[in-house]
Order: C-alpha cells, then sequence, then structure tokens
C-alpha cells in the first residue's frame, strides 16, 4: 500500500444504469486479489447515515460541526456543511487514509478515468462517452456499437477489474 495519493478510477452513468452493483463487485473484486480499495459515492440529494433519536444524530442537531461514532469494529465521522459549499472531490480525497485505489461513483464530471455503466432499465440513456474524454471504456447489459472504446458486459467483473488495473498501473505486491 502507498502513502502517496492513490489511484484514483470511477465509475459514471445515469440513475439505475447499475453504478453501485458493479463497484461493489470491483471492491470485492479488488480486494480478493490483495489490494486495498477506498470508495466515495457522490449523492445528488440530501442524505442521513443517522437515525433520528439516535445519540449521534441528536449531537447533529444541536450543532455540532463533526460527530465521530467510534466502536470496537468501525468509525464514521460526519460532517456538517451548515450552509458552506460542497467540499471538492480532492478535499474528500484527501481525507481518506492511504490505500491502493479509490473507486468513485457518480462524480460523472471529475477528470478521472473512468468507466461508463449503461443499462437498459436506466432513468436516461444519452450515452456520456461521447462528450466526456475521460471515459475509457462502457460496460452495458446490452450491445453497444457506436463506440471507438473498448465494451464490457457489465457483469464481467473480473475483465472489468483487470482493466481498472491496466488503467491505474497498479501492479500486485505495490
Amino acid at each position: 500500500m502507498t502513502n502517496s495519493r492513490p489511484k484514483v478510477f470511477g465509475i459514471a452513468g445515469w440513475k439505475n444504469s447499475g453504478k453501485t452493483g458493479l463497484a461493489v463487485r470491483l471492491v470485492s473484486e479488488l480486494t480478493a486479489r490483495g489490494f486495498t480499495v477506498s470508495t466515495i459515492k457522490h449523492a445528488h440529494h440530501d442524505f442521513d447515515i443517522d437515525k433520528v433519536g439516535a445519540d449521534s444524530y441528536r449531537h447533529r442537531q444541536a450543532g455540532a460541526h463533526e460527530v465521530a461514532l467510534v466502536s470496537g469494529t468501525r468509525f464514521a465521522i460526519m460532517h456538517e456543511l451548515r450552509g458552506a459549499p460542497e467540499p471538492s472531490f480532492e478535499e474528500i480525497l484527501s481525507r481518506l487514509a492511504p490505500c491502493d485505489l479509490v473507486l468513485i461513483e457518480g462524480y460523472k464530471r471529475e477528470p478521472v478515468p473512468k468507466i461508463e455503466a449503461r443499462r437498459l432499465e436506466a432513468a436516461k440513456r444519452e450515452p456520456l462517452a461521447p462528450t466526456d474524454p475521460h471515459i475509457a471504456a462502457i460496460a452495458a447489459d446490452h450491445p453497444v456499437e457506436e463506440t471507438h472504446l473498448p465494451v464490457f458486459d457489465l457483469d464481467d467483473t473480473g475483465a472489468i477489474a483487470d482493466f481498472v488495473l491496466t488503467v491505474t498501473g497498479l501492479q500486485q505486491g505495490q
């Protein structure tokens, strides 16, 4: 595991395009291969990881700037923006512990190499690749012919993981 900036690879796509399923499968595949993988998921809506009434929820509601939840098995830090601008991708990346690879989901316009997920049931079907030079491949649940990019079956996790390693330059034992 490296102490410098980790390798970053993204998964882009419209709502219901299979991004989360692909991210989960890639994390499983790459960690099974011995890599330390972290993820960043961008949400375009308000979200809460805390339950109403929980002590940490009450701390946040009282005005705490950050609330750290710590147990013997995990910890989480929630940061309330309280009207401040959303932090940049680089700010969030800098807060992660050292790892080999950060998989990002939902930062469609971030200038990092990424794969575009496409499903027939997606909310929108307009391809992202033609207008995003950072999309390095497409993973779809249907045939894709209108591209010069590599195309993978959305469920071919092993081949997609190999592609991610090639694009990022990650190697076993690094």
